[in-house]
């Protein structure tokens, strides 16, 4: 095949995959979750086998126990997280006129003058925007639901995932061995190369980063609850859980947070900076200790790219587009870096390549030494 022929061919199987998944994409949900769960625990079956289980038994033992852990997590956790997200949402609007009175009270006329506006009108200003950012964020996860909400139910979550994940969890090595059989044989060695990085670049990022968003879940929800802060456990697991982007997680929780506190604990302002104390040093952890032991420097995902892989994907194929943003994300990183040391060795960055000067032939010297 021309070189031509090779990227139509790979063209439309890329159209064609496109295509594929999106028409697919909410029947997608519980087979990609099945996969993930299968791709992220295939190394504790691997650890397994090398101590003389065999994979049937690797597969059974880690798929019940990981169910086990998430059973007892829905046992306990949810019902205490479902009663103080009713409750916060409830007490939401008594927070936000609280926070205009306080405001108002702190500012002392001051903010209202520099504007050229009324308190009233500086209250109510702020109480607008405060409506129309609930407003938003409702419709954004409005929007979530809807995409995943025809599938995305207890069936598909709690059956149909965990016999997914049984079966390409034992069989995935073999699975490997297939498709590299299939890899063309020019392009054997540079394919298995890129897949080496992208399994690096996906294993260091999602794996290490579950572990980064778990431990700075509980380090935020015990801290906060420790404290006393109102519905400070649903603060701290929620700003533990969206940590996976940078800075997000903890701006937001703190953002939270710090409303809350202010409400409940003012005008004892000790307690305030205890509760923004307790992001400072979950920031301080997640830097210094956890990203560089379990992420790692080399994952190569920059915090903007994710965010735009995340909106893209979550908006053209709804909640399956989010369970595959970030690998997908990874993946294209590698190819576009791929990508551009082709270029940079290519002579359309060096330019073509000057010949050497030809050497001046030696001077033939006399006897006398002219």
């Amino acid at each position: 095949m021309t070189l031509k022929q090779q990227v139509n061919f790979w063209a439309l199987a890329f159209a064609g995959f496109i295509a594929f998944f999106y028409v697919f994409s909410d029947v997608l949900v519980p087979f990609l979750a099945g996969m993930a769960l299968a791709y992220l625990l295939d190394p504790v079956a691997d650890w397994f086998e090398r101590r003389g289980f065999s994979r049937t038994v690797a597969t059974l033992l880690i798929l019940g126990l990981f169910i086990l852990v998430v059973l007892m997590v829905l046992v306990v956790a949810i019902p205490i997280l479902a009663d103080q997200s009713a409750a916060f949402i409830e007490r939401l609007p008594t927070y936000a006129t609280r926070l205009q009175d306080l405001f108002a009270q702190f500012s002392d006329g001051r903010i209202s003058r520099m504007l050229g506006i009324t308190r009233e009108e500086l209250q109510a200003r702020i109480g607008e925007f405060a409506g129309q950012g609930a407003q938003v964020l409702a419709r954004i996860l409005q929007e979530l639901w809807r995409g995943g909400q025809a599938i995305v139910s207890v069936l598909s979550l709690l059956v149909i995932t965990p016999v997914v994940a049984f079966y390409l969890l034992y069989d995935w090595d073999h699975m490997v061995d297939r498709i590299d059989s299939w890899l063309p044989r020019p392009h054997r060695d540079t394919i298995r190369d890129l897949a080496r990085q992208m399994d690096a670049a996906v294993a260091g990022f999602v794996r290490g980063q579950i572990s980064v968003c778990v431990i700075l879940g509980l380090f935020y929800g015990i801290g906060l609850s420790l404290l006393g802060l109102n519905f400070g456990l649903l603060i701290g697991v929620g700003a533990g859980l969206i940590s996976f982007i940078p800075y997000v997680g903890s701006g937001l929780g703190l953002l939270v947070a710090g409303g809350v506190a202010v409400v409940q604990f003012w005008p004892e302002w000790p307690w305030v900076a205890a509760v923004f104390a307790v992001f400072m040093v979950g920031q301080i952890l997640e830097g210094y200790v956890l990203q560089p032991n379990l992420v790692g420097r080399s994952v190569g995902l920059h915090p903007v790219w994710l965010m735009f892989a995340l909106l893209a994907f979550g908006s053209l194929f709804g909640f399956a587009g989010l369970l595959i943003a970030v690998p997908a994300a990874a993946s294209v990183g590698v190819l576009f870096r791929f990508a551009l040391s082709q270029y940079m060795a290519s002579p359309i960055y060096t330019g073509p390549q000057a010949k050497a000067p030809e050497a001046a032939p030696p001077v033939e010297r006399t006897a006398s030494g002219e």
